[in-house]
């Protein structure tokens, strides 16, 4: 399934249509970079001018993300710890992927994301580390995916250690890191629920 149709879905389910950008994808540590993936899962295109990320410091402005301009519904951005277009060649991402590269307030195995709008308001949050939270995963080499129930929640226990073949899309880097940076795509289970809620809704407007 294209991700614009996983996205209709959940906008015509109304489970995702007011939730904006939400933070679907981490890893801290690897041979092409770390990285931190957004994804707008809203309704409507999200410009992002004056938003930011930060680590633990919690510290709006930390690393702007203005240059990310308008994000559309279903789009996934990335910033990564790289040069732009060396975390572009490694993953074998499309012109079309934006990516903010070489940010210096660097992720570590127990850490947090967060996520400002220009109002300087915590957008997302997500607190990891398998160190401070036991049974948690540990992203080095491969990255964490935030199930599409979870998102927004500041879960790192429902986060998903990516592997090849899994049901998000995962693949290698040249360096030999599994991920799937550029676009989120919800778990199979979450794409099953809501593609029966979609057909409850055009079976109600046919009657």
């Amino acid at each position: 399934m294209r991700k614009a149709a996983v996205f209709t879905i959940l906008v015509m389910c109304g489970s995702l249509a007011i939730a904006d950008m939400r933070i679907t994808e981490w890893m801290y540590g690897g041979e092409n970079g770390e990285f931190v993936e957004f994804t707008n899962t809203g309704a409507a295109a999200v410009d992002m001018t004056g938003w930011s990320y930060d680590d633990d410091s919690r510290l709006p402005g930390g690393f702007d993300l203005s240059e990310f301009g308008l994000v559309m519904p279903g789009q996934s951005v990335i910033i990564t710890e790289s040069a732009a277009e060396d975390f572009r060649t490694a993953w074998g991402l499309s012109a079309s992927v934006k990516i903010l590269g070489e940010y210096s307030n660097n992720l570590g195995r127990n850490d947090e994301i967060n996520l400002f709008d220009p109002l300087e308001n915590l957008v997302d949050r997500l607190t990891y580390g398998d160190q401070d939270i036991p049974g948690s995963i540990r992203t080095n080499g491969a990255s964490g995916n935030i199930p599409a129930g979870s998102l927004g929640l500041n879960d790192a226990m429902a986060a998903a250690l990516s592997a090849l073949g899994d049901g998000y899309g995962s693949w290698t880097s040249a360096g030999g890191d599994i991920a799937n940076p550029g676009a989120y795509i919800p778990e199979p289970a979450t794409l099953a629920l809501l593609a029966a809620g979609a057909g409850l809704i055009r079976k109600r407007r046919r009657q």
